[in-house]
């Protein structure tokens, strides 16, 4: 069993408030729950309204899966999140 980690900073540029910027990560984390089966967390930045640092976590047998998985996730964020990554990180634990 291999479970892996991605965490994603983002640049919130068009959001106003935290409300706003909470609307967006709920959306966000409903897309990847149904298509992708992953837990979701926002690690840092909660009281920022234009900064957001989320955690990802997949689990299976192979990493090679995990990694693909990942890189539709990041896609996914790319295309349809009103911001920028900043910066994106990746783990793995046996």
């Amino acid at each position: 069993m291999i479970i892996g980690y991605l965490g994603i900073e983002i640049y919130l540029p068009y959001s106003h408030s935290l409300k706003e910027k909470r609307k967006m990560l709920k959306s966000y984390q409903d897309r990847l729950k149904k298509y992708f089966n992953v837990s979701f967390a926002e690690l840092d930045y909660q009281t920022k309204w234009q900064r957001t640092k989320i955690g990802i976590v997949v689990i299976n047998n192979k990493q090679s899966l995990i990694e693909k998985t990942f890189n539709q996730i990041i896609k996914e964020a790319e295309e349809n999140i009103e911001g920028e990554i900043i910066c994106k990180e990746t783990d793995y634990f046996r």
